[in-house]
């Protein structure tokens, strides 16, 4: 696709009323995002009360993989590089029935290939559990494959859901998708207390099947106007280009799906509880990705996407310089304020029941390994999402694959000395070599974003964050001495340093003249006060009906 850079000064002056919009959609779906990872969070310390970093929650974890792993693969990278950017080109009132007949035939496949692959779940579990684990104990093989069993059927729903959030999305129906995720959640929130002292680790894949299902339940009504049936339109254009902008992606995700089921074996063997405790640093590291650049990507895409099928790429720049502003803002203190705060929350939310001391120091260690490439995945969601809304998957999936070749090198390098630790460390270089390649390809694509401050936000947020983090450092260590012990002084210590460090940071931010935070808070602020669910304010398209409308990877609230 071929554009020039910006060269119009009106590019170069940010829009307050544009600013306030991608806020304001970021706060929708940070709001869902909140709720989803809050009730997360609960699930997981749910979790470790009943499970600890046994062998037996690590083979679970193995297998609650594979079906995410199928999805992304099927579903997940199509969601975002392929049926958001199409689907998007028939969202006028006039289109409805066109999108209905596609939408219908999406649905129909996803169906038949994802019943297939529950089929062959069932069917070879035991080898399959053979390829994905190699712990010592055989028993615990056997945990592995009995858990693929039950957790299959959610695969099916999983990929009834990815194309139903596609079409929500491409609607600007966040609301719907919000919800979504803190439902699944709810699923092993409610499985595992009812059901963990009667079967065990079991509880666990139930209570997946059971989210799965309450997940597309709560996002069925958002498309109530429209008539889906099953469909086989396979000549139709829109599911041709469909296919034609996933195969890349596909391709790319076979090595990444691959590089996954290497780094879950090896971890396996480096000693039965090294998945856990990787297990546990991810939900953490997830929820600042959850709350920041996924929400304000998923804001930004459909709008990115109406701009590139327009031509108007001044402003496309100035929807992804907006994007970048709030993800630098907002993920750079958190950043640092887990790195922190890692043992003290850590304690909080997890060291329970069967779940030590000891266990906490080793995912206390994980998170801050992960927390190195914490910022590089950040920023690959909003460059990953500029080729897609552009219709490019090849660009995004042939430097997933490059990336993927630096995990191995790291990986293996680094997991005789350090262990499991090797393999969380060999990911935040994957994330890194990812993010600096993709920048440099966007520069070279889209032109330099000049006037969007986005070196001035950036360096005055890494400031404030690195003086907030000291501030909070001390004070924890502070708190700590002082406050009981139990769970009451654990809270106090988390609850206090990290509320003081957020007001030291919006006030060092303010001084330093940033203001997105302050933006974005507005936005959370007033659409608190509406009760009832709204379409996003995004910036409308310039040219609506002209040309192919655009386009998270994002699997809707997945583990």
């Amino acid at each position: 696709m071929n554009h020039s850079p910006a060269s119009d000064s009106k590019s170069e002056i940010p829009n307050p009323k544009s600013e306030m919009g991608l806020a304001r959609s970021a706060g929708i779906l940070g709001l869902g995002n909140v709720a989803s990872r809050v009730i997360g969070l609960g699930r997981d310390t749910i979790t470790s009360y009943f499970f600890g970093s046994t062998g037996a929650l690590s083979a679970f974890i193995i297998a609650s993989n594979v079906p995410t792993m199928i999805y992304d693969l099927l579903v997940g990278g199509m969601l975002s590089a392929a049926l958001v950017p199409v689907f998007s080109a028939y969202t006028a009132q006039e289109r409805r029935a066109e999108l209905a007949r596609i939408a219908s035939t999406v649905l129909t496949l996803i169906a038949c290939v994802m019943g297939l692959a529950v089929l062959l779940l069932e069917v070879f579990a035991v080898p399959i559990a053979s390829l994905l684990g190699d712990f010592e104990d055989p028993a615990l093989q056997r945990v592995l494959a009995d858990c693929l069993r039950l957790i299959a059927p959610a695969l099916l729903l999983f990929g009834l859901s990815g194309a139903v959030t596609g079409l929500l999305y491409a609607l600007k129906r966040f609301s719907y998708t919000a919800l979504s995720g803190a439902v699944f959640n709810l699923g092993i929130v409610i499985a595992a207390p009812l059901l963990a002292r009667r079967i065990g680790v079991y509880a666990l894949p139930l209570g997946i099947v059971a989210g799965s299902l309450m997940q597309l339940a709560v996002m069925a009504p958002g498309l109530r106007d429209l008539r889906l049936r099953p469909a086989i339109a396979w000549n139709h254009p829109a599911v041709r280009r469909i296919l034609r902008l996933y195969v890349p992606i596909a391709l790319g995700l076979i090595v990444t799906q691959f590089q996954l089921v290497i780094d879950r074996r090896w971890a396996s063997a480096a000693g039965e509880q090294s998945v856990s405790w990787m297990r546990y640093a991810t939900t953490l590291i997830q929820l600042p990705l959850g709350l920041v650049p996924t929400a304000v990507s998923l804001a930004a895409l459909p709008s990115l996407s109406q701009h590139a099928a327009a031509g108007d790429w001044d402003g496309f720049r100035g929807i992804f310089a907006r994007g970048l502003r709030l993800v630098l803002v907002l993920l750079i203190p958190a950043t640092v304020g887990l790195w922190a705060l890692a043992e003290p929350v850590i304690r909080l939310l997890f060291e329970h029941g069967v779940f030590t001391a000891a266990d906490t120091a080793m995912t206390a260690t994980a998170l801050r390994f992960y927390l190195i490439g914490l910022m590089f995945a950040g920023v690959d969601f909003l460059l990953n999402y500029t080729f897609y809304a552009r219709q490019d998957t090849r660009t995004p999936a042939t430097v997933g694959v490059i990336a993927v070749g630096f995990y191995f090198v790291a990986a293996l390098t680094l997991k005789g000395p350090l262990g499991f630790l090797g393999l969380v460390l060999a990911d935040s270089v994957k994330q890194a070599g990812h993010a600096v390649m993709m920048t440099a390809l966007l520069l070279g694509s889209l032109g330099r974003l000049r006037g969007q401050r986005i070196l001035a936000t950036g360096s005055r947020a890494i400031v404030a964050a690195l003086a907030m983090g000291l501030v909070v450092w001390q004070l924890a260590g502070w708190l700590a001495g002082r406050a009981p012990a139990g769970f009451l002084g654990e809270a106090t210590v988390v609850v206090v340093a990290a509320a003081f460090g957020g007001a030291f940071y919006i006030l060092a931010l303010r001084f330093l003249g940033v203001g997105e935070a302050s933006d974005l808070l507005h936005a959370l602020t007033a659409r608190l006060g509406r009760l009832r669910p709204t379409r996003l304010a995004l910036p409308p398209p310039p040219n609506p009906g002209g040309g192919t409308p655009p386009n998270v990877g994002g699997r809707g609230g997945l583990p």
